[in-house]
């Protein structure tokens, strides 16, 4: 029945634009309506990453909630950390209409939003609102039309110091034409040298310091990966958020869709962003921690991530497929997944499955 009930509310929300029905989303999420899901403690799925202590590893990505309008209700849906944004110094529209297109068949999603938002006031007057505890992360960008870039990134630290719990520097959507060659190894070098010197600045005055995460693309050379793994080392930084859409439209059934400009997230990713995160395990070692993202529809996908090497796992497409009571069912299905592997924690289960995932091609 409940399933009855979730395909009646999707087909309905199916009949409108996908930014329209968006828009319905938060706005529902907004109204205080939406009820809260109870995911039951479990004491197996808790762990502390980054200096920060995670009540489950499921958290809701960035591009969902861009402007911190409802961060609090998408934790009360079971999530165990959400991240707003991508957020940039100045609002910018970003690209024309149409730019969400729907791949049905694949249960995938194609945009083309460039980093819309409402600029860095209109969030942070938000945040400084938030009254509970929830790991809330702030994903920071740059301008469309900005002339210094690294600058818009060490704007975004300094402007949410004081309320994010772990920033994400985005280099990695398609969508802002240049953006990705912040991740060639001299433009990533002098990117993360600013970010983190403004990051420890602040926390000199601010007596705490915030893990800043890279979030990078699925779209990699193994010399890329290279580079990337070398700098993230070479900077001390705090972790990697792996990864962003992708440009492949390799093996989609919608040929009609997939022709639409943009990057392409949910199922269809799972394959390849799993692929990058082991391989780039692989390379920054064991200590550093990582983020998965891509394709997560299920417990079973979101524990393969955490077998392929993340510590923690992010979803936002699979929702619009699946509803919002997708992240409670994760946590509840991955603590009978535990039942099953007879293990004492999460963590234990991280890794096993890194050379399977690492050793295949993307």
């Amino acid at each position: 029945m409940i399933g009855a009930f979730r395909d009646l509310g999707r087909r309905g929300l199916f009949l409108l634009d996908p930014e329209t029905a968006h828009g319905m989303s938060i706005a529902a999420l907004k109204s205080g309506l939406v009820p809260a899901c109870r995911v039951s403690a479990d004491p197996r799925l808790r762990q502390t990453v980054a200096g920060l202590d995670f009540a489950n590893p499921i958290g809701m990505a960035a591009g969902f909630d861009k402007n911190a309008e409802v961060p609090e209700a998408l934790l009360k849906l079971g999530f165990g950390f959400t991240e707003i944004g991508t957020v940039t110094p100045k609002p910018q529209p970003g690209n024309p209409r149409p730019r969400i297109f729907r791949l049905v068949e694949d249960e995938g999603i194609i945009n083309r939003l460039g980093f819309n938002n409402e600029g860095h006031a209109a969030a942070l007057r938000r945040l400084q609102a938030v009254r509970g505890k929830g790991i809330i992360g702030v994903n920071i960008g740059a301008n469309k039309d900005s002339v210094d870039r690294i600058a818009d990134y060490v704007a975004g630290i300094r402007r949410f110091y004081s309320v994010a719990r772990y920033f994400t520097a985005n280099i990695s959507s398609p969508n802002t034409p240049g953006l990705r060659d912040l991740q060639g190894r001299e433009s990533l070098s002098a990117l993360l040298s600013a970010v983190l010197a403004a990051r420890d600045e602040e926390a000199a005055k601010a007596g705490k310091r915030i893990p800043v995460f890279l979030k990078i693309a699925p779209d990699l050379t193994e010399e890329g990966m290279d580079d990337i793994a070398a700098e993230t080392l070479a900077h001390a930084l705090d972790g990697l958020i792996i990864s962003n859409t992708t440009l492949s439209r390799d093996g989609l059934k919608d040929q009609r869709q997939a022709k639409e400009t943009g990057g392409l997230s949910g199922k269809p990713v799972f394959e390849k962003s799993t692929i990058v995160l082991a391989k780039m395990r692989r390379r920054v070692g064991s200590a550093l921690p990582i983020i998965g993202v891509g394709g997560v529809s299920s417990a079973e996908t979101a524990l393969e991530k955490i077998k392929a090497g993340a510590d923690l796992v992010q979803l936002y497409s699979c929702m619009v497929y699946e509803g919002r009571g997708l992240p409670g069912q994760i946590v509840a299905g991955l603590s009978k997944l535990l039942d099953r592997e007879r293990a004492g924690s999460i963590r234990d289960l991280r890794d096993i499955r890194l050379d399977y995932w690492a050793n295949r091609n993307v």
